[in-house]
């Protein structure tokens, strides 16, 4: 099997993670922000994560050696989260994932900048192939732009850059140390945001299922991810996100009765032909 095809069975774990972690994210948008939800998410993830160090020795891998890096990859992705959850909660799910789509644009612009990798010229067109898709579904409208789509828009920034320092921490650093990193880090933020108007939500027991899910696949979509990328380069995991599109849009027609049309599955398969080209040419490549 080729490192790009583990790199994509990996990413398929992460992206039913996403998608677990985004109808959770709705669900509890009702009763708390998204600075509450990251605190309790971090929390229960913070939990399960020191368990999982400790039960398997792998704590003994954790240093302080990189502690800058994991803080500016943790402060780009809480802020990309934040605003994730919140678009999620005012906008189509559907639409939410097709504009943080753009996020393997930036990953491929700024990989060659933080991580030396090539921007090769199938790489450029499996990406652009993959932002016409997201246009066709989307089709976004500038004269009236909601602060959700702006939300959804901005996080791929904050997600893309979440991912190139994830790829430069693998370089040195372990999975346990990043998921260690990331809960821990992901904690302190949350408090102090939730907190510094002294008014935090406290959950019911109905809401602890879903926190757990969230907190859950919150951990298991960065586990996957991290994963991937040491096995393959960046600018091959991030455009096999792409998928998560097609998956979002069926689950939000079945559970929210939110609108599809034949435009999201035309963008889904100019976005699944662009992943094609990329995996196939990788593939070939290593083979």
């Amino acid at each position: 099997m080729s490192t790009t095809t583990q790199a994509a069975l990996w990413m398929m774990g992460a992206i039913f993670s996403f998608t677990a972690m985004a109808i959770a994210g709705r669900e509890l948008s009702a009763g708390f922000d998204t600075f509450e939800i990251m605190l309790y998410r971090s929390a229960i993830g913070l939990a399960i994560v020191l368990v999982l160090i400790y039960a398997t020795g792998s704590y003994r891998q954790i240093g302080i050696g990189a502690w800058r890096t994991h803080l500016i990859r943790n402060v780009f992705h809480f802020t990309g989260q934040n605003l994730w959850f919140y678009a999620l909660s005012v906008i189509p799910l559907a639409q939410v994932f097709a504009l943080e789509f753009t996020s393997p644009l930036w990953v491929i612009v700024l990989s060659p900048f933080f991580l030396g990798e090539r921007l090769t010229l199938i790489r450029a067109i499996a990406a652009l192939m993959g932002f016409i898709g997201i246009l066709i579904v989307a089709r976004p409208d500038m004269t009236n732009l909601h602060p959700g789509i702006l939300a959804a828009a901005s996080c791929a920034i904050f997600f893309a850059l979440t991912y190139v320092f994830t790829k430069r921490l693998t370089q040195t650093e372990s999975i346990a140390a990043i998921m260690l990193y990331l809960s821990g880090l992901q904690l302190v933020f949350g408090l102090v945001s939730a907190g510094y108007d002294g008014d935090i939500a406290l959950p019911s027991y109905a809401d602890m299922p879903l926190l757990v899910l969230l907190a859950t696949c919150g951990l298991l979509a960065h586990f996957c991810i991290t994963k991937a990328l040491t096995i393959a380069p960046a600018t091959v995991v991030a455009p096999l996100d792409f998928i998560r599109l097609p998956i979002i849009a069926v689950a939000a027609m079945i559970i929210y009765n939110e609108a599809i049309d034949i435009w999201v599955f035309l963008g889904a398969i100019i976005i699944f032909a662009g992943n094609y080209l990329n995996i196939w040419f990788e593939t070939r490549k290593t083979a």
